[in-house]
């Protein structure tokens, strides 16, 4: 069997997520990674040296205007997330852009237009909605009765006050870090956008919400409840049907591989979420299928962050 044509990426940011995006994307004959870019040229190739990539640019405008490139992963700061994106397509290179691509629906819309009109391939990176375990779960909720409810959590301890998810200016925060994969699983769980959000926060001392609370109403009655933060560690995914429950103890990181039904475990089958994700990508930019994640998934979930964040401000329920 002839093997896909590989897609050449190049990586916009030196983050400590391409640690991870590296791991997978050397488990798939279906990727070749050409260069990573820095703003600093000592920067890009000490880490391309590190990381084993073949060059380091020294100014994201250089990678863009690479010929040897296809594809672009973006993994800067969440502010930068729309600004390159735009630079990307306008460059003719196809991007996939790391969770969460915005908090402003106008962004996602502007970005997907500019996609479509050069016929190139925009996704948002949530790597775990990849994971056999995600798609098991969706699979399991019919055996669980009727959805009624959904919980939800992810939080870390964060102690460094110059971590970049801390920074207003770069729009950081526990909603945009962490309970973005909490918004992902509701909306995904239930299949469709909520009606209503109710958010509260608490802000810390560089003005970023180290802890935010949110819940997720729609159009069936149905509830989700999720609680995100930088000052505690739990994670965990559950839903509650009319008989019985699902409970995935980490669903996020795609390094646990176990799901709980009304007691009874259900393993799964790890695999590296990363290479799934790029894999999903390079077989749209091939034209073989549609992206797992597109502008609705990436709409959706800008306009529900924008619906929290405005309830947490205002300490009304926002109708969506």
């Amino acid at each position: 069997m002839t093997q896909p044509r590989s897609i050449r990426w190049g990586i916009l940011g030196t983050g400590d997520i391409n640690h991870r995006f590296l791991a997978g994307a050397r488990r798939s004959s279906q990727v070749e990674i050409v260069a990573v870019a820095s703003r600093d040229q000592d920067r890009a190739t000490s880490f391309a040296h590190e990381l084993e990539i073949p060059r380091g640019l020294g100014s994201y405008e250089a990678l863009l205007a690479d010929p040897a490139i296809d594809a672009v992963y973006i993994c800067v700061p969440n502010s930068l997330h729309h600004p390159w994106t735009m630079q990307a397509l306008a460059a003719g290179k196809h991007v996939l852009c790391e969770k969460p691509y915005s908090r402003r629906p106008d962004e996602v819309t502007e970005a997907f237009d500019a996609a479509e009109r050069a016929g190139l391939v925009l996704s948002e990176a949530f790597m775990w909605r990849h994971t056999p375990l995600a798609k098991r779960f969706v699979e399991l909720l019919p055996t669980i009765g009727e959805l009624q409810h959904i919980r939800s959590t992810f939080s870390f301890s964060l102690d460094d006050p110059s971590n970049i998810r801390l920074s207003r200016e770069l729009e950081g925060g526990s909603l945009m870090d962490v309970g973005t994969y909490c918004v992902n699983a509701a909306r995904m769980l239930v299949a469709a956008e909520p009606v209503g959000a109710l958010g509260s926060s608490v802000v810390g001392p560089s003005g970023v919400d180290t802890r935010f609370t949110g819940i997720l109403r729609f159009a069936s009655g149905l509830t989700a409840q999720f609680a995100s933060g930088f000052t505690s560690d739990h994670r965990g995914l559950e839903a509650i049907g009319s008989d019985g429950w699902l409970m995935a103890p980490d669903p996020w990181s795609a390094e646990v591989d176990l799901i709980v039904r009304n007691g009874e475990e259900i393993r799964v089958a790890p695999t590296n979420a990363y290479r799934l994700e790029l894999e999903d990508v390079g077989a749209a930019i091939r034209g073989e299928a549609e992206p797992l994640l597109g502008r609705t998934d990436a709409l959706g979930q800008a306009r529900a962050i924008a619906a929290l964040y405005e309830s947490a401000a205002t300490r009304v329920e926002v109708r969506l």
